[in-house]
This record gives C-alpha cells, sequence and structure tokens, in this order.
C-alpha cells in the first residue's frame, strides 16, 4: 500500500492535464507575505515569520511544509520590501518544491485614517522529483516483490520557473481588507510535457472591535476567500485577545474546525493551531499541525505618519 501511496502521490507529473495547488497555511497572519505580498514593510521594523506545518500526519509524511520570511519598511522607498522562502515535502522527499520570492509595496496614506499598501512580487520555484522512491506496476516480481526495472517513462528531476505576484491592501485603526494576486503569468511546471500551474486569487477582510482599552482586549472577525481553477476555500474566523493570549477558532468550508493558541508581546509571536477534519477524510488524517514563530527586531522610530496595520499576528 506505501508503494502505491508513493506513486498516487507522483501521478500528477505524468499527466500533463492535470494541476497543482499552493501550500496551504492555517495560520494566515502569521505568515503574512504568504498572504499577501502587500503585507511587507507593515510592521515598519525588521520581521522575521517562521512557519511549520505538517498535513495529515497519519498518512506518514503525506504533506509536510516550512516557509519562512524577512521584511522591513524603508523610507527612502516609501515603502516595504520582503524575502519569502518556502519548501514543500510530499512523500519523504518524492515531490519537493522550493521557492524563493522578493516583493515591494508602496505605502500611501489615503487619509487621516486610512491608507493602502500596493505590492509586486518576482518569485523563482524549483519542483524536484527523486525516481529512486518510485515505484511501477511492472517492478514487481510475484514472489521476490519490487526487483525488477520500469519501462515506464519517468519525467525529468527538476523543472524551473520564474512567477510572478501582486496584492494590495486597505486598512484603518478599525478594519483592514485586502486582495492578492498569485501566478499571474500561470507558469509552467510540468516534469513531463507542459503544466501550468493556474493562477489564485485571495481576498480576505477583518475588523478589530474593542472590549476593554487597558487589557489590550478586543475580537477580530476575519474572512477569507481564494480561488484556484475550480478550486473555492471560504474560512470564517473569530480571534479573541486578552493581553499577550490569543485565542482563535476558524471554520474552513466543510473541510476542518481549526483551534489557535498564542502568545505574543512587542517582541515575539508563538501560535500554534490544530485542523480537526470534518470532511471524509475524519479518522484518517489525524488532522494538520501548524506551528509559528515571529521574531520583532529593533529599529529606529518610526515618523508620526507612518500608519501600522492593525490585524491579529496568527
Amino acid at each position: 500500500m506505501k508503494n502505491w501511496y508513493v506513486l498516487l502521490l507522483t501521478l500528477p507529473c505524468f499527466d500533463s492535464a492535470v494541476k497543482a495547488q499552493d501550500i496551504q497555511f492555517t495560520q494566515f497572519y502569521a505568515n503574512q507575505l504568504y498572504l499577501n505580498p502587500a503585507f511587507a514593510g507593515n510592521s515598519y521594523c525588521p520581521r522575521i515569520q517562521m512557519n511549520y506545518r505538517n498535513q495529515w500526519p497519519n498518512l506518514s509524511g503525506t504533506y509536510v511544509s516550512y516557509s519562512m520570511s524577512y521584511d522591513r519598511h524603508i523610507e527612502a522607498l516609501a515603502g516595504g520590501v520582503g524575502l519569502l522562502v518556502t519548501t514543500d515535502d510530499q512523500a519523504h522527499g518524492t515531490l519537493k518544491t522550493t521557492t524563493a520570492g522578493f516583493m515591494y509595496s508602496y505605502y500611501a496614506p489615503v487619509t487621516r485614517e486610512f491608507s493602502i499598501r500596493m505590492a509586486l512580487q518576482a518569485t523563482y520555484f524549483q519542483k524536484s522529483l527523486d525516481k529512486t522512491k518510485l515505484n511501477f506496476g511492472d517492478m514487481i516480481d510475484a514472489r521476490r516483490g519490487f526487483v525488477w526495472n520500469t519501462n515506464e517513462t519517468v519525467p525529468s528531476q527538476r523543472k524551473s520557473n520564474a512567477d510572478f505576484s501582486a496584492g494590495i491592501l486597505g486598512y484603518s485603526k478599525r478594519y483592514y481588507f485586502g486582495f492578492a494576486a498569485n501566478h499571474i503569468t500561470q507558469p509552467d511546471e510540468g516534469l513531463l510535457g507542459v503544466s501550468k500551474l493556474p493562477a489564485k486569487f485571495t481576498t480576505h477582510a477583518g475588523a478589530m472591535i474593542q472590549l476593554e482599552k487597558r487589557e489590550k482586549t478586543y475580537l477580530s472577525p476575519n474572512i477569507l476567500f481564494q480561488q484556484q481553477q475550480k478550486f473555492t476555500q471560504l474560512n470564517l474566523g473569530l480571534y479573541y485577545v486578552r493581553g499577550p493570549f490569543v485565542a482563535g477558532l476558524w471554520y474552513r468550508n466543510n473541510d476542518a474546525v481549526i483551534i489557535l493558541v498564542g502568545l505574543q508581546n512587542d517582541f515575539f509571536k508563538f501560535g500554534y493551531s490544530y485542523d480537526v477534519t470534518i470532511s471524509k477524510l475524519s479518522g484518517n488524517t489525524a488532522g494538520s499541525h501548524e506551528i509559528s514563530l515571529q521574531v520583532q527586531l529593533a529599529c529606529k522610530k518610526r515618523g508620526k505618519k507612518y500608519r501600522l496595520i492593525d490585524c491579529p499576528g496568527f
């Protein structure tokens, strides 16, 4: 069964009609540059964000994803710059995708209360296949197992290409909203024949409802909608923040209920979330685990005209 499982994971490499999908991170605002490049530099001072996700661990290393980003605001550029690196590991390295993206986000205060950020992102990606971990039916001997060489056509081991994205944010002290378009040029990522990476569109919005000013206590309802080719996803969530403590509850359309806890201060944020599977896969996947860590570095004081985005950090 494990051999067939690995083969099924690599089937997209052999059919140019099959389309890939992006990595999915549950803690959207703990991975802001991945959500929307317009977040680059929004914290003003240098910031490092790291994320780890283990999806469906019951299936023995199905999808393990990593993300690391760095961003900061630069006055001379009138905006922020950011660097985002991701790695997606499927079936213990059988199929691996690595990306490195650089983005620039222009900051524009529109009124005394409302600001916008507009961003462009250029990404280089590489998809690699470990052919030594592939098994095919013609390799099986009835008594000795997998002993023969295959006559199947095996694709190339690597595919590299450039990718481009864009995003926009609008925000005040009480609300925020944004839109991001990833893979605008739909680059070819096929290992055997042409396979275009479909464009992905993300819309997100939220608000900050203050409950107690002295203890920094507030509620933050949020909505996020994504579409990539014919696949759509709707996320509805609510954060509760009281001082350094954060709790969150999300619902992902007929797929999962997400429970989140976090701890934060002015210098770091740490979060853990667990996706409880509620689809037909329930009981077989063991859900999904995700860990995030953010480190805020010191810098000189920002100008009075610069407005930060008040939104959850997870």
